[in-house]
């Protein structure tokens, strides 16, 4: 147990300067990060080729690596949906989009990503109608 009572003043977190030091810059580098980046500048091409090399040679690790960087990690899916033009749509748009899931033709995760949008589209129409009515409450309110 440590002593309350003692001289020493317990190790400060964050940002351990003194007022108006604000420290290193933001992306600064130190040297030897400014060396090992210079080294590699020279050897990327060589490096990138064996890196597929490597992935050629059925190394599952370093395939995987490459195709994360290579691959787009959402795809451009299409689906025919109405307009969405009332709160009401969005039942017709969340029940096409389950449809396609149900399918297969969409993965479960791009369907829920969908029916976020559906929703904050939903949320968007109530919410301008809302504001309508609001408007409108006011302005009778005023002529009063």
């Amino acid at each position: 147990m440590r002593d309350s009572s003692s001289s020493s003043p317990a190790a400060v977190r964050g940002r351990p300067f003194v007022t108006g030091n604000p420290g290193r810059k933001r992306g600064s580098q130190n040297r030897i990060t400014k060396i090992a980046t210079a080294l590699l500048a020279e050897e990327a091409d060589e490096l990138v080729r064996r890196a597929v090399e490597i992935a050629m040679n059925g190394d599952v690790a370093m395939l995987r690596f490459l195709l994360s960087r290579i691959l787009p990690r959402d795809r451009t899916i299409k689906i025919d949906i109405a307009a969405l033009e009332r709160a009401d749509d969005a039942v017709e748009a969340t029940a096409a989009i389950m449809s396609e899931v149900a399918e297969g033709k969409i993965s479960p995760a791009e369907g829920a990503a969908l029916v976020v949008i559906v929703k904050a589209n939903q949320d968007a129409i109530d919410l301008a109608a809302v504001v309508k009515r609001l408007d409108v409450l006011e302005s009778k309110r005023s002529l009063t």
